[in-house]
């Protein structure tokens, strides 16, 4: 199904936001990357752009769902809807952000060497009305990504005007109730200010109420014009809630618990929860020209977790919550000069140089806690990391229906690591990538292109099991991991509109990791993993017959599997095989709009043996719109339309609850997926 590719030498670059149209004649460079999916704009079938129509056409129910359009991608959460979700991608478990990279405004998402989870990726702070498009990647074809990109990789891009200003207020049952404002005006000539608020309260339908509360800003400064323009962003965030963990299925089947009702809602631990702020203050500078552009980011990050968490309630201590904690500051940016070349006789070449780098200074700990008060700590560290990339693409026009991408990547990482309770576990580590990669792209011939895609990626893991010597529970020893870890894909792919009102895209790929290394920061150690194989399909399609009817629809199949031969079995856990998305959406009917979205998860081995797995889910959300004048919108969502008893995720593992044996129960636990749910947005213009 797959070919092996041979990587010739590559030593240049094209910023992938900045493709060229090639020809006799050298086109100027489109500094705010592509507004569409149009036919000659991307370097794979799997590359993508989510414009502001899609946006508006589905109900959510949490901002990062809106990472759903990205044809099989899924999104749920296993705990408080403060935390960072978990992400299913490729038959990947990414858990809560790693090997899918995401940033907003260019300012990156995903946090190294987190507390919870390395590359810990919470969108709580996005804004989806302020969204004016998501571009996406998938695979580690691209020589302008990095850490956590070999999956994919999306970068949400902000308005910095508006038509006009907005308020909305949303309300749901359940103590639901959110409000968002934003407005913007010109502050001087040529510059503008956009600024925008939101907060949120929400209790859920757990039995232990929620209480979620978050407060969001925004501030965006902006001027200039298309070829030579800037802006300065800040960002504001703070949450606080109460966790409702994953319980066991065995006392949901049983219907009681210690003589009381139990039902799937319910909670173990009622003192679990978090809170979390994250600021940032971020720029941009472009200058463009006929023949080239210079692009610099920069951002400075301060960010914070207190987290409290229980899922094995009574295993290992008559209680067995325990907190995590992450402070750190970010530094960072990057930036890439890109410049046009007339090589003659109809061909073009484009190169682009680029540098990124980022710096995280990290007080980070791992404590056993009851009732969020501290009992012990288990691990309390210092981290300093840097990771510094460094890569060059060469794109070619040879003529009207051949064109390649030629990239080479350089990644360096270094860490510091300061244990303050063992100090063995303290030291330094270093580790350097490159990563080849190569595109190829055949066409427009009828209004179809195909596409050859093959490169190797990597992921960093954890700083702390990169200098790790003991098991910071137990004290045995245990083998330190390497600071980057390889990962090599391949990809066929086909993008067509032979029909005027239908695009299709259509790609077969393969993503090999050497190794799944993981810091499980519940115990607060790393686990090497075993090398793994993913192989799948995927199908997307975007159908407008006319102006009253969209229908948005993709489909993935993938099979994953650790690559080695293990008595243990070949399951990859968690690992989601079958993805469908469907959205149909009727537009323009006069003062009415409404859209029916149906997303399918299908089920996953949650035991390597795979002799047991997760259950399917099928979740249907309905939104009606209704414009009651030119300054004022109703808007009525329904999520999880048909009431359906669906799990958000589930897991196979050992827990204890009270009168249990001393040993422990292995069995299934589960997140449940919230009931029907109506929820009322009001919104008026100005």
């Amino acid at each position: 199904m797959f070919h092996r590719f041979v990587f010739a030498n590559f030593f240049s670059s094209l910023i992938w936001c900045a493709s060229p149209v090639f020809g006799h004649e050298l086109a100027p460079i489109v500094i705010t990357g592509h507004y569409d999916n149009s036919i000659g704009t991307s370097e794979a079938a799997s590359q993508g752009v989510v414009g502001p129509e899609l946006l508006r056409n589905r109900a959510i129910q949490r901002p990062a769902d809106v990472l759903e359009y990205i044809p099989g991608m899924v999104v749920t959460q296993h705990s408080g809807d403060g935390k960072a979700n978990q992400y299913f991608l490729r038959g990947m478990n990414l858990d809560h952000g790693t090997d899918f990279a995401t940033t907003v405004n260019g300012v990156p998402v995903n946090m190294p060497t987190h507390a919870h989870g390395h590359g810990y990726s919470d969108l709580n702070f996005l804004i989806p009305e302020l969204v004016q498009r998501m571009e996406y990647r998938k695979g580690p074809y691209f020589a302008s990504e990095g850490d956590f990109s070999s999956a994919g990789s999306a970068n949400f891009i902000y308005r910095t005007r508006l038509d006009k200003p907005f308020a909305d207020v949303t309300i749901g049952p359940r103590g639901y109730l959110r409000g968002v404002a934003a407005a913007s005006r010109e502050v001087s000539e040529g510059v503008t200010l956009l600024t925008a608020i939101e907060r949120l309260n929400n209790n859920g339908p757990w039995t232990v109420p929620e209480g979620m509360r978050k407060s969001n800003a925004q501030l965006i400064l902006s001027g200039g014009s298309p070829r030579e323009g800037w802006s300065t962003s800040l960002s504001a965030y703070s949450a606080h809630w109460n966790s409702t963990d994953q319980i066991p299925q065995r006392l949901i089947d049983v219907g009681t618990y210690q003589g009381q009702p139990f039902s799937r809602f319910d909670s173990l631990d009622p003192s679990a929860g978090a809170n979390t702020h994250r600021t940032s203050l971020s720029g941009n500078w472009h200058q463009a020209s006929n023949h080239g552009m210079t692009k610099v980011d920069w951002y400075a990050i301060k960010y914070n977790l207190n987290l409290f968490s229980n899922f094995t309630y009574s295993l290992d201590r008559p209680n067995d919550q325990f907190s995590q904690t992450d402070d750190r500051l970010v530094w960072g940016g990057k930036a890439y000069r890109s410049w046009l070349t007339d090589l003659g006789d109809g061909r073009s070449m484009q190169n682009t140089l680029g540098v990124q780098s980022r710096q995280d200074r990290i007080r980070v700990g791992l404590y056993e806690t009851e009732a969020r008060q501290i009992q012990s700590t288990v691990r309390d560290d210092d981290v300093h990391q840097t990771l510094v990339g460094i890569y060059g693409e060469n794109e070619v026009g040879w003529n009207s229906w051949l064109r390649t991408v030629a990239g080479l990547r350089f990644d360096q990482f270094n860490a510091k690591v300061t244990s303050h309770v063992q100090a063995v576990n303290s030291g330094k580590a270093n580790a350097s990538k490159i990563s080849p990669k190569i595109s190829v792209i055949f066409g427009p011939w009828h209004k179809t292109e195909f596409f050859i895609n093959a490169g190797k990626g990597f992921h960093s893991n954890d700083a702390r099991g990169t200098t790790a010597k003991v098991d910071p529970k137990t004290g045995l020893p245990i083998d330190a991991v390497p600071g980057l870890v390889s990962s090599r894909g391949q990809e066929l792919g086909i993008k067509s509109r032979i029909l005027h009102d239908l695009q299709t895209t259509f790609a077969i790929w393969k993503l090999d990791f050497d190794s799944e290394l993981v810091y499980v920061g519940d115990v607060g150690n790393t686990e090497a993993g075993r090398p793994s194989r993913r192989t799948g399909v995927e199908w997307s399609n975007h159908w407008t017959p006319g102006e009253h009817f969209l229908m948005d629809a993709s489909f993935a199949w993938t099979r994953p599997q650790y690559s080695d031969n293990d008595p243990a079995g070949n399951g990859i856990t968690n690992a989601v095989q079958k993805v469908a998305n469907l959205t149909f959406a009727l537009r323009n009917l006069g003062p009415w709009s409404g859209s029916l979205g149906v997303r399918y998860i299908g089920a996953a081995p949650l035991i390597e043996d795979n002799s047991f797995r997760s259950t399917s889910s099928l979740t249907t959300n309905l939104r009606i719109n209704r414009r009651m004048s030119n300054a004022f919108d109703i808007a009525v969502d329904v999520l999880n339309l048909t009431d359906r008893k669906n799990n958000d995720i589930g897991y196979y593992y050992r827990s204890r609850v009270s009168g249990e044996p001393l040993a422990g129960v292995d069995g299934l636990h589960v997140h449940p997926a919230q009931p029907r749910t109506v929820r009322v947005t009001a919104r008026l213009r100005f």
